[in-house]
C-alpha cells in the first residue's frame, strides 16, 4: 500500500487533490481511498487530506501517520506544523514553491530520501498561468505522477476532468502537463 499525506491551506484544493488522486487510481484499477482531517474549516488555516493506494481492499481508516509521500502545497506551513513526520526514508517529497531546499533550510531532510525522491514544483505559479487561480492542487497531481510513477498521467487527465469539466478542467490539465513535464525534465537531467 502506498499511503500519501497532503499539507495545504483552505481553499487551496487539498482535499479536493486527494480525491482527483484516488479517482486516477481508481481509474487503473487499483484500490484507493481519499479523505480529510480537518481542524478549524475556514479560508487559509491548515487543512491535511490523505490518500491511499493499494492493489488489493484498504482496510484502515486512520489518518496516514507514514507516509509514503507528502506533498506539500504551502510552505508556509513549514513553520507551523512538522509536514515530515513520519515520512519513510524511501519517501517522496514533493513542494510547491519557486525556493530552493537550501532556501528553505531543508537539505538535510531532502539527503535523507533516496536521490531524486525530492522535487520542488511553482505549482501555485502554474495554476495562476493556467486556471487564474492560486490552486496548485492539479499542477501537484501532474507533478506527482512523474516523481513516484505510481499512476499514469492520463490518469491524472481524466480525474482532473472528472473533477473540473469543461474549460477549468482543461485549465487544470494545462497546469498539470506544464508540472507533469517540468519534473520529467528534471529526472532526466539529473541522469545525464
Amino acid at each position: 500500500m502506498f499511503q500519501v499525506r497532503i499539507h495545504g491551506r483552505g481553499g487551496q484544493g487539498v482535499v479536493t487533490a486527494a480525491e482527483m488522486l484516488s479517482v486516477a487510481a481508481f481509474l487503473e484499477g487499483k484500490h484507493a481511498q481519499a479523505f480529510p482531517s480537518f481542524g478549524s474549516e475556514r479560508m487559509g488555516a491548515p487543512v491535511v487530506a490523505f490518500c491511499r493506494i493499494a492493489d488489493k481492499e484498504i482496510r484502515l481508516r486512520e489518518p496516514v501517520q507514514d507516509p509514503d509521500c507528502v506533498i506539500l502545497q504551502d510552505p508556509t506551513l513549514l513553520k507551523v506544523i512538522d509536514v515530515f513526520s513520519g515520512l519513510s526514508e524511501k519517501g517522496f517529497l514533493l513542494l510547491n514553491t519557486n525556493k530552493t531546499f537550501d532556501e528553505l533550510h531543508l537539505r538535510g531532510v531532502v539527503e535523507k530520501l533516496p536521490p531524486g525522491h525530492a522535487v520542488i514544483v511553482p505549482a501555485t505559479e502554474l495554476a495562476l498561468k493556467h486556471v487564474k487561480r492560486p490552486a496548485p492542487n492539479a499542477a501537484l497531481l501532474g507533478a506527482f505522477a512523474a516523481l513516484t510513477g505510481l499512476v499514469h498521467f492520463e490518469s491524472v487527465k481524466r480525474a482532473i476532468a472528472e473533477a473540473f469539466p469543461g474549460k477549468v478542467g482543461e485549465a487544470n490539465i494545462a497546469a498539470a502537463q506544464e508540472a507533469y513535464d517540468l519534473v520529467m525534465s528534471q529526472e532526466r537531467a539529473a541522469t545525464v
